[in-house]
């Protein structure tokens, strides 16, 4: 077996998924505790302590306590290699999300059982089914009060459509809280701990027969009883149906607290699958085992060092075995480049690296020549299926306050652009009436945005929204365009890449052009 299909079986690579103040990037960092990556962990609700989530570099993340950019982390744990991709939790930055998930061979589900399946959950997992991926359900918080597990595995399980088997189950939940029992193997994790979570919990393991003393009879004939009924009645876990993403294993704890991390933990190191294969546009098969190298570009963020305003581009390696140094072809534009300065990324900390394998992120040094989606290869003829863009919902327009830094605006907002930040939707031949529209799936994009053009190109603009709720790229014969640009109460533009695209206020008159313009089709997801 060849050193990169070797080093391939070690990768696992996932991402963590929720609704917002679920605990996401609280249990990232509990992750890299109890792997050894980090010796104090951070925390990203308590703004008076001196140390923020590693996770959390942006400055208004750090501010917010929030996570606004996907944050890249790599480390080690009982001889597997971990890719770990911490995703915005708030929904104005779910796109995001979305575009991450392309890049993951499994995801962890983060649920407050306070609070049962959300909103935003149900939507990422809905992503994840449609790309069938694994997912690993963490029920979070249970140091609180909360929901019955017993119900809220049904509440699981019937909202989602997905069989829920637990890996162990939780030891009384609040102040009652002690710890897990692992049903595999019949051994409890007792937790406890006076480091208010910033240090790993003191750990006592025993058989469940013997703890009886320990939590005494009423919580001890309560787990008895939950879990003769978990044995019965629940539902069975083979591994064939996780991978397909037909059930899902359920783990209890409080990352808060470090409660049941380390269970989790060797879980997802030890049983989470490997790399496995991309679909190309022509239908190709490509295997991480291809001996040729090839990855795909999900994400590039700007000015991570806003003092050398540099762009970096993240790249998931499919297949072959990455070197600094290589020159790979870019499929869209059939430009050969040369990758220099690859990295592994910890938040705002990079680690120059010299070798890279199928499943893991490189951040590469980009110099304006690569836009999310782009496939990049050496001796291969393949372009992977891109990353759609989702339709914003929230539009508005700049107003510079210094005129003389319109370039710098421009600049600005066509790097933030290809981030993804933002969606610049410009006049077309046939609505050149217009000024440039800017549009966002959230709010508090704008606000992103006008923070990082002032901080990062120096520009102050005013945001004055505008009143359009929808957008949809426009697809269909001649004669569809035809009949849209002859009515002067539609408004075309142009997105970055020209592809046409109809902004309105309200859905009717968006219905009433698909029923009379011949063929048009209007599309809520970017057309590949």
């Amino acid at each position: 077996m060849l050193q990169h299909e070797q080093e391939a079986q070690r990768r696992r690579t996932f991402a963590i998924i929720s609704h917002p103040d679920a605990g996401k990037t609280t249990l990232t960092e509990k992750l890299l505790l109890y792997s050894g990556s980090i010796h104090l962990a951070g925390s990203v609700k308590s703004r008076r302590a001196s140390r923020h989530a590693v996770s959390d570099w942006m400055k208004m993340e750090q501010e917010r306590g929030i996570s606004i950019t996907t944050s890249v982390l790599q480390f080690n744990h009982r001889g597997s290699v971990i890719n770990l991709l911490d995703t915005p939790g708030h929904a104005d930055f779910s796109e995001d999300t979305y575009r991450t998930l392309a890049a993951v061979d499994a995801a962890v589900m983060l649920i407050d059982h306070a609070k049962g399946v959300e909103g935003r959950t149900r939507k990422l997992f809905e992503v994840c089914r449609m790309r069938k991926l694994p997912v690993v359900t963490f029920i979070n918080k249970l140091d609180r009060e909360g929901l019955d597990p017993l119900g809220l595995l049904d509440e699981v399980s019937n909202t989602l459509n997905l069989k829920v088997v637990p890996m162990n189950w939780p030891i009384g939940m609040g102040r009652d809280f002690r710890g897990v029992v692992d049903r595999r193997t019949g051994m409890a994790w007792l937790f406890s701990t006076d480091s208010h979570g910033t240090e790993r919990a003191t750990l006592q393991q025993m058989p469940m027969t013997d703890i009886e003393p320990v939590i005494g009879e009423r919580l001890f004939a309560k787990l008895q009883e939950e879990l003769d009924l978990l044995n019965t009645a629940g539902d069975d876990f083979t591994r064939e149906a996780f991978l397909a993403g037909d059930v899902s294993p359920v783990f209890f704890g409080s990352a808060m607290s470090n409660f049941g991390i380390e269970p989790l933990l060797n879980y997802l190191a030890d049983d989470l699958p490997g790399p496995g294969p991309k679909e190309t546009t022509t239908g190709e098969m490509i295997a991480p085992s291809c001996e040729k190298f090839s990855g795909f570009v999900f994400k590039i963020q700007a000015n991570m060092d806003p003092k050398h305003r540099d762009r970096v581009a993240f790249v998931r390696v499919v297949s072959g075995h990455f070197v600094p140094g290589i020159e790979v072809k870019i499929a869209r534009s059939g430009e050969t480049v040369r990758l220099a300065q690859p990295t592994t990324i910890q938040a705002d900390e990079r680690v120059f690296i010299e070798n890279a394998f199928p499943g893991d992120i490189v951040g590469l040094y980009d110099p304006g020549k690569f836009r999310i989606g782009d496939t990049l290869s050496i001796g291969l003829n393949i372009s992977f299926a891109g990353i759609p863009r989702f339709a914003p919902e929230y539009f508005g327009r700049l107003t510079l306050e210094d005129p003389l830094k319109r370039k710098a605006l421009d600049l600005g907002l066509e790097q933030l652009a290809h981030e993804g930040v933002i969606q610049p939707f410009y006049p077309s031949n046939s609505g050149g009436r217009m000024d440039t529209v800017l549009g966002a799936v959230g709010l508090l994009q704008f606000e992103v945005l006008r923070e990082r053009l002032k901080h990062e190109y120096r520009v102050q603009a005013r945001f004055e929204p505008l009143s359009y709720r929808f957008a949809r790229w426009i697809a269909g014969p001649p004669e569809a365009f035809k009949w849209l640009a002859e009515r002067k109460d539609y408004i075309v533009m142009k997105d970055r890449t020209g592809r046409l695209v109809l902004l309105s206020d309200s859905p009717w008159p968006l219905q009433y052009a698909e029923k009379n313009a011949p063929g048009l089709v209007l599309h809520e997801v970017e057309p590949i």
